[in-house]
């Protein structure tokens, strides 16, 4: 049985469907019958449901036609881009000279539509390989911005899209991105072709989008460039921007009519660019005026403008001073096609358009939705979706995590360029759109009459009354007005966006314009601004973002005194500026009886060494729980021209709503791997499963039987004292200078095996004189002395009085272990190693005496790496080892004597299967997965015997296995201390 219904389209155009019983009940739309169409007089792009029905019309009056490409080929191609609301005077032109690549002759491009497609006809019955052939020889000698997304090819019988973005078939036979059809069925294949009316082709997220956001920002920063130096205020020139960025989009995505504020530049300004600042600035005044109040006597052009609103052309700007060179790359953005940029990733290029540095690297580095959505899918996604799956079937549950949805407010308390909340909105429309497309399948198949108005959501004039997520449940505080501009544009264009997706899901969405609601922005000092005045505190606000790294050594006075006014008498100078986020959004929902939720992208630093303790504790003692967390991953910087960081991501909840979810943590093989999620009990603030314990520095070793561990000598020289290998003969040779020469060794030395030298003049036989008496030590000395005395840092300065001398002096008084203070993260073992004292130990060496080989034994053991890698700092992801961090805390219990034997036997048998490689390096004998076997089964030995002592009972084959242990002889030997 099938049942006519009514709806109204975005556009206010009624639409009749025709729907069809099918077995299970559920209905759905077959097609669209016959449209009552009242065409506005400001028309935006067309619904799809328009197009459909000129293609039906199309199709049907040229199904007879003789088929000529030279009496018909132009007639037939104005009218079927006139089913996409693409008219002659805009953006298509017709007959344009291009050079062949195969040929190098010049030829002609039946049609081209600039960053969209390229139309090529040939008569009926004429062969479409070759013109295809014909339309890809064209595409060399197009500009960047012109080249065309899709190639349509047809003979009057048929049409064939090919879509050059695509990837070829997987079987070779290049069929991937090619859809070809029969005229008659244009109707059917709209969707092939909605990129024409600014609908996007390209998925959301997706890397086509990130690509074309790339190359839109490419293009924005020359828009820049034309514009930097012209005098223009840099308060006006950011405003300015984004009122072209804005217009670009609208041309493209059917704000308005199609490419009219194009057609605006070209009609209604010179081509010297001298009026066109004036001319822009009676569009944006037109733009901001309400279309009952506008003047009558408005440029007709003009007038076809739709009132915008929202802020965007508030402001009153001074008129900008244009040249013809400014004008023509205006004319050229409008080129581009802007209808599929992520507002997400083309923000954070935007943000960077300012800086000739940034500009030259823009596309190397931003931040990936993938990255973003690490963050916001375990802190309230992923739980919102898995309710979607669970309710599928239940209109009446669905209608209340609809309203659940609704209740949601998303603050990002460092929004930068907007993208945590651009994608969060993204995410939240989706899903809501998807609920909506669900209650409708279920209502029409509940329904027992025939008819059922598919508007059931919207409102007589299709307004948003039903549309749960709103731009003003998005909050943002930013420091800098350029961002936080921008943060408010790509939020608007992502809500475009959404009703685009909603209109082709549901056939009906509100319209955009005017702008009646924003996010809201704050510019200020997250730090030193009030959050709960930029958003009112509730169970229902989640707190997310990706706030500035900044260590100690490298922050600002302000930024010190702002973490000193957040943390109050908490405050730890090791602590980095990120942590003062932290504690202000736990200090956010003090007041809130049902908690609430938090997440921050920070440096994998808070989760390591010293600084864990003194974030995590208060938090931990205010009822906080670690919802989730990545562990250490290298995040894409958004700063254009930085390198990638490594980070971690940490959610929190507190409050029974929102503990009510098992924590998980998300490993990582190798910083750029994909992520593992791991459901564990708890999660303890090293970011691994355990109980909450903080491992504070100690200046002497927790287990008395350790020996004492110290830094090597630190020589603060320039490189004066050290001597390269290129330069070791000149000094061997000086007879002088050779008796100081010694051997020294770094981290780096030791692990890969190489040779360095030093002068070493803390002899008891050193002879002041000789300075003087060798030119090369004299020059050395000098040039240390010149360096100290540059210092900022007094202690150094005093040194360049003895500037013969190391500044510190740590060498050992006989054979040591020498511990790298940093190795790779992909090493199963710490790589330590034996030296005699003539051998002098770096500043990036630590040092312990070792008479009998137990700690040698003990620091090679899977145990102290799986100290290391839990409780240690890194530097990025490399393990860096700390004294006072590492292993002074490490939890060893007593041994007994045989015990300590076992352990040493252990430990010389490490050795003796080292012995059998000669001459290779640590860095090359530990390599994770080319260990010979005979060292692989001497560690094993030794992990046995070490295990035991930290009171194994049975081999242990994890090192999770042996972090539990750690923990709990831990917790045992500091409880007397608590």
């Amino acid at each position: 049985m099938e049942t006519t219904i009514s709806c109204r389209d975005t556009y206010q155009q009624t639409v009749k469907y025709r729907y069809t019983d099918v077995p299970n009940r559920r209905r759905v739309i077959l097609a669209p019958t016959a449209v009552d169409n009242q065409e506005s007089p400001m028309p935006a792009s067309l619904s799809l449901n328009t197009i459909r029905e000129r293609c039906v019309k199309f199709a049907h009056e040229w199904s007879d036609c003789v088929g000529d490409e030279k009496q018909e080929g132009h007639e037939f191609m104005r009218e079927l881009m006139q089913c996409f609301g693409i008219t002659k005077r805009k953006a298509i032109s017709y007959e344009r000279r291009s050079n062949r690549a195969s040929t190098g002759r010049q030829g002609y491009i039946d049609a081209l539509i600039p960053g969209k497609a390229l139309i090529e006809m040939k008569s009926a019955g004429k062969d479409l390989d070759k013109a295809e052939e014909q339309a890809l020889d064209y595409i060399h000698d197009l500009a960047d911005v012109e080249t065309p997304r899709l190639l349509i090819i047809s003979d009057f019988r048929h049409v064939r899209i090919v879509d050059l973005d695509s990837e070829m078939a997987t079987d070779g036979s290049g069929d991937a991105g090619r859809t070809e059809f029969r005229l008659a069925q244009l109707p059917d294949h709209v969707d092939d072709l909605k990129f024409l009316a600014g609908y996007g082709m390209v998925q959301v997220g997706s890397r086509e989008q990130e690509e074309a956001s790339i190359r839109a920002a490419r293009v924005m920063a020359d828009l820049y460039e034309a514009l930097d130096g012209s005098g223009y205020s840099d308060h006006e020139a950011s405003i300015f921007l984004i009122r072209t960025l804005f217009c670009l989009y609208g041309d493209d995505a059917g704000l308005w009519e199609r490419d009219l504020f194009t057609e605006f530049l070209e009609t209604r300004t010179r081509e010297d660019g001298s009026d066109l600042g004036a001319q822009l600035a009676v569009l944006y005044q037109t733009l901001k005026t309400p279309v009952e109040r506008r003047q009558l006597t408005l440029d007709e052009l003009t007038a076809r403008f739709p009132y915008v609103n929202g802020g965007i052309f508030e402001e009153q700007l001074n008129i900008p001073s244009f040249s013809s060179a400014m004008r023509d790359e205006l004319i050229r953005a409008c080129a581009f096609d802007w209808s599929g940029i992520s507002p997400a990733v083309f923000g954070s290029l935007f943000q960077a358009v300012k800086s000739p540095e940034a500009r030259r690297e823009l596309g190397e580095h931003y931040t990936s939705e993938t990255n973003i959505l690490k963050t916001l899918g375990p802190l309230f996604l992923d739980e919102l979706r898995q309710k979607f799956a669970d309710h599928v079937h239940d209109a009446k549950k669905l209608t209340d995590l609809r309203k659940e949805l609704g209740e949601l407010r998303i603050m990002d308390p460092a929004c930068g360029c907007g993208n945590f909340l651009v994608v969060a909105y993204r995410e939240l429309r989706s899903l809501d759109t998807e609920i909506l497309v669900r209650i409708r399948e279920l209502e029409l198949a509940r329904k027992e009459n025939d008819e059922f108005q598919a508007t059931m959501f919207f409102d007589d004039r299709g307004e948003h009354a039903e549309i749960m997520v709103q731009l003003d449940h998005f909050f943002g505080i930013e420091i800098e007005e350029w961002p936080a501009r921008i943060a408010q544009t790509a939020l608007h264009l992502a809500h475009h966006q959404a009703n685009r997706e909603m209109e082709r899901l549901l056939g009906q969405a509100p319209s955009i314009l005017p702008l009646s609601t924003s996010a809201h922005i704050t510019i200020g000092n997250a730090l030193r601004t009030d959050w709960t005045q930029v958003c009112t505190p509730s169970a229902s606000v989640r707190i997310v973002g990706n706030p500035p790294f900044i260590g100690q050594s490298m922050r600002s006075e302000e930024q010190t005194d702002d973490l000193r006014v957040v943390w109050g008498d908490g405050y730890d100078g090791y602590l980095d500026y990120v942590t003062g986020w932290f504690i202000k959004a736990s200090q956010y929902f003090h007041a809130v009886p049902r908690g609430g939720r938090f997440a921050f992208v920070s440096t994998n630093s808070i989760a390591q060494g010293a600084p864990v303790p003194a974030l995590f504790r208060p938090l931990l003692e205010s009822g906080w729980r670690i919802r989730f967390a990545h562990q250490t991953f290298a995040w894409t910087s958004e700063a254009p021209g930085a390198a990638a960081v490594h980070c971690v991501i940490t959610g929190f909840d507190q409050g029974a709503p929102h503990e009510k979810a098992r924590p998980v943590i998300f490993t990582y093989l190798s910083p750029k791997a994909l992520p593992e999620a791991l459901p564990v009990d708890h999660i303890n603030p090293y970011l691994v499963e355990g109980p909450d314990i903080f491992v504070d520095k100690r200046t002497t070793p927790l287990a008395p039987i350790l020996p004492t561990v110290r830094f090597g000598s630190k020589p603060a020289d320039g490189g004066h004292l050290i001597v390269e290998a290129k330069d070791y003969p000149r000094f061997a040779a000086d007879t002088i200078a050779a008796k100081y020469l010694r051997p020294f060794r770094m981290g780096r030395e030791v692990v890969r095996g190489l040779d360095r030298w030093c002068l070493w003049m803390d002899t008891e036989d050193f002879d002041p004189r000789d300075i003087e008496r060798s030119p090369l030590l004299k020059e050395r000395v000098q040039g240390c002395s010149t360096f100290r005395s540059h210092s900022t840092k007094q202690i150094t300065k005093d040194g360049a009085k003895t500037a013969h001398l190391f500044q510190e002096n740590h060498q050992p008084p006989g054979p040591y272990v020498g511990i790298p203070s940093v190795v790779s993260e992909t090493r199963r073992f710490y790589t330590v190693a034996h030296f005699s004292e003539d051998v002098i130990a770096g500043n990036q060496l630590y040092t312990a005496l070792d008479p009998d080989g137990f700690l040698f034994a003990i620091i090679s053991s899977s145990m102290l790496m799986t100290w290391q890698m839990t409780i240690g700092g890194r530097l990025e992801s490399r393990l860096r080892f700390a004294n006072k961090v590492v292993w002074n805390t490490l939890p060893l219990p007593e041994v007994s004597d045989k015990q300590r034997a076992a352990i040493i036997a252990a430990g010389q048998g490490v050795l003796a299967a080292r012995a059998e490689q000669p001459g290779v390096s640590l860095a090359d004998m530990y390599k994770p997965l080319a260990m010979s076997p005979s060292l692989l089964k001497a560690h094993r030995a030794l992990d046995r015997a070490v295990d035991r002592a930290f009171g194994a009972r049975k081999a242990l084959e994890t090192n999770e296995q042996r972090l539990a242990i750690l923990f709990k002889r831990y917790q045992e030997m500091t409880a007397t201390e608590s």
